[in-house]
């Protein structure tokens, strides 16, 4: 079965084409992530010492931590998701995607690798972000800020090998700039503003420990 993805002649054997529409793939995809930011704005609501902006990000580290978990966890750990006859949606949303980076499909190496780092390393910090900053934990900044790091390597090395092996992986002009461009550009500008505000934190802490050091001197 030909297969639409670029190169042409990648080596795809067994193929079976995406049977869901992308209308689906990507309704399900928003439904499911607006559940979750919902449940998780209601809860967070419950506690009058959560700031709305702590909420908020309370429900960018469940929609993340999720997402690394469970979709990338799957398309880490099935390598042979593009022969998928049953239309499981998982197996629908990356074969939709590969056309935007045919590296999934094609099962490349560093993808592969960053992928699995992510979904292994990072989905279940994300979730304990939930927890730390629900609970007030001393951590919790420490805890953003360490993740929000590992995105940003991820991302930059998963669009800087693109540029390297030629950028030339998208079926289309709109599959470039639709999936491969801004559905990751989210992982570079949320990580790095929250990354900047747990930076201000954590040193303001720390002058602060240091000032009343002082003083007791």
């Amino acid at each position: 079965m030909e297969h639409p993805y670029v190169p042409r002649d990648l080596q795809l054997p067994g193929y079976v084409p995406v049977s869901l529409s992308q209308s689906t793939i990507l309704t399900v995809y928003g439904l499911s992530s607006l559940l979750v930011v919902s449940l998780v704005w209601f809860l967070s609501g419950r506690s009058r010492s959560i700031s709305k902006l702590d909420r908020l990000l309370m429900c960018w580290w469940a929609f993340t931590g999720l997402t690394h978990i469970i979709l990338e966890g799957y398309f880490a750990f099935s390598p042979e998701f593009y022969k998928d006859k049953t239309g499981f949606y998982l197996a629908e949303v990356w074969k939709e995607y590969s056309k935007g980076d045919s590296r999934y499909a094609g099962r490349d190496s560093t993808i592969v690798a960053v992928e699995g780092i992510t979904s292994v390393l990072e989905g279940p910090p994300c979730l304990l972000a939930v927890y730390a900053i629900a609970k007030g934990k001393g951590y919790s900044y420490i805890l953003q800020f360490a993740i929000s790091l590992g995105q940003l390597y991820g991302t930059f090395v998963y669009f800087i090998t693109a540029y390297l092996e030629g950028d030339n992986f998208s079926a289309s002009p709109f599959y470039y700039y639709a999936y491969y461009v801004l559905a990751n550009s989210f992982w570079l500008l949320i990580p790095s503003l929250i990354a900047i505000r747990c930076w201000k934190k954590i040193s303001s802490a720390v002058q602060s420990q240091s000032q009343k050091k002082n003083k007791i001197r």
